[in-house]
């Protein structure tokens, strides 16, 4: 899949997993959901981009949410940007429009050891 990148994925991407793929995943994955063209995840962009190039070891997968949008509304999702930290296909944590790198690597504390 072309949206699932190890660390930081810039670009999201309509052509997404089902709620089936998503519980077949493997170890810790974070899925971010938003668009291009909201400015809650612009402003996000810094600290995301920030910590997850620290992370290359953790696929990041972003997720264009929307009207008609399947999987954000499996995961309950109501405002941009909505990171969710899976293991194993299971949530472990989310994060909802984060302001700062901190809340990131908070977030991401919360990995499987």
């Amino acid at each position: 899949m072309d949206n699932m990148l190890m660390g930081f994925n810039p670009e999201y991407s309509e052509e997404t997993l089902t709620a089936d793929q998503v519980s077949e995943l493997v170890g810790d994955v974070l899925i971010e959901f938003g668009t291009p063209w909201c400015g809650h995840c612009q402003a996000a962009l810094p600290a995301v981009k920030n910590i997850l190039q620290q992370h290359t070891d953790m696929p990041h997968i972003k997720v264009y949410d929307g009207k008609g949008k399947r999987l954000g509304r499996v995961f309950k999702v109501k405002l941009w940007p909505t990171f969710i930290l899976l293991h194993n296909g299971q949530e472990v944590a989310r994060l909802v429009r984060p302001t700062d790198a901190q809340e990131m690597q908070q977030l991401l504390e919360k990995r499987s050891a």
